[in-house]
């Protein structure tokens, strides 16, 4: 039986910044394995599942879910007297270091904790800032020769921070960005196991999303799909965020709506939802997503793709928080919308006007 906490938990509590990709790879085969008929990978560590077509096509279509395996983290810059100075590798806040536990990926992996000079010493403005990445340091708790023997510049660091369960179906924990909607992928594999569907499925763990969306760009070249849904997370309500630009936690996942979203693949997603009476909320974005979508959509020839959001509060810190309910309703969403694809779904969501071929293309 599927647990979807504990699919979570494994996948968030499992360390692979961005370019480490692969540290994360036997957490997924584990759990797609029973669920995909197949795994490729492509040349930049994306990782995907291959689910052929209960009903074959001829020709066959492919629709691909992408979701990014990658997380925060940080590299090592210098190592002094015992003491691990740390920079930025993919979006961590320096604000919300101090005072995190951490695991230094050296020769072995090293428990420490994040510090910074005692407010008792600091200058007196020094008390009224947040100290920058300069003023913070590791501590492991190891004399400095041994530091120096198990950690170089270029190690990696990222937060140590457990799956935590909070009240109702709400849970908290590191790299929910985008490790919540990697299981909802999950969700929607099992679920296709009791469906019928014509077309068949690519579940892409995609690299290097926050590096620049280079992973999503090389899996839609490498699986040249017919569409495309990426997920990824968006923000929910919390104090200091305009609630204008929000989706509600526990309120379905949120779908987006704009330039870089084909507009009748929305349509029809949404009809899906409406179908099944599954919760789903519209999420304006009138220009980039800074999702997987972004490079898909400009793939090859231009892929029809979609997105399709997990609302988290606290994005990019080790207590980003989501409803475990908006990650079963995408799973669930996808699964029933890839059901009813069929040999005449291209026709339907063809851009008005004419046709290549009418065109001489």
């Amino acid at each position: 039986m599927f647990e979807l906490k504990d699919h979570l938990r494994a996948l968030t509590e499992t360390h692979a910044p961005s370019g480490h990709e692969t540290l994360i790879h036997p957490v997924i085969r584990e759990a797609w394995t029973p669920l995909v008929d197949s795994f490729q990978q492509d040349g930049l560590g994306s990782l995907i599942g291959i689910k052929k077509a209960t009903k074959p096509l001829k020709p066959a279509r492919k629709i691909l879910l992408a979701a990014h395996m990658d997380e925060i983290g940080m590299l090592v810059t210098d190592v002094k007297d015992g003491f691990i100075t740390v920079t930025d590798l993919s979006g961590v806040d320096n604000r919300i270091m101090l005072a995190q536990p951490v695991i230094v990926h050296g020769r072995q992996a090293l428990p420490g904790i994040v510090a910074t000079t005692p407010p008792h010493l600091s200058a007196a403005n020094g008390r009224k800032q947040y100290p920058d990445w300069n003023d913070l340091v590791i501590d492991v708790g190891l004399p400095a020769a041994e530091v120096a023997e198990l950690v170089q510049i270029g190690d990696l660091v990222t937060p140590s921070a457990p799956l935590i369960d909070l009240m109702g179906k709400k849970v908290a924990g590191k790299a929910f960005d985008d490790r919540a909607c990697l299981a909802a992928v999950t969700a929607c594999l099992h679920n296709l196991q009791g469906l019928h569907h014509q077309w068949d499925v690519y579940a892409a763990a995609t690299a290097q999303e926050e590096m620049g969306l280079y992973g999503a760009a090389t899996t839609a070249y490498a699986v040249a799909p017919d569409i495309a849904i990426a997920l990824d997370v968006t923000f929910a309500p919390q104090p200091g965020v305009d609630s204008d630009g929000t989706c509600e936690m526990g309120g379905g996942p949120g779908i987006g709506i704009g330039p870089n979203f084909h507009p009748k693949l929305v349509e029809r997603i949404k009809d899906t939802a409406k179908r099944y009476e599954i919760k789903l909320q519209d999420d304006i974005i009138p220009g980039a997503s800074g999702t997987d979508a972004w490079s898909i959509q400009v793939a090859r020839e231009g892929i029809p793709t979609a997105l399709l959001e997990v609302p988290i509060r606290n994005m990019h810190s080790p207590v980003e928080t989501c409803d475990l309910r908006d990650i079963e309703r995408a799973g669930r969403l996808m699964a029933q919308f890839i059901a009813g694809l069929d040999a005449e779904f291209l026709a339907t969501i063809q851009w008005d006007g004419l046709k290549r071929e009418d065109k001489g293309l």
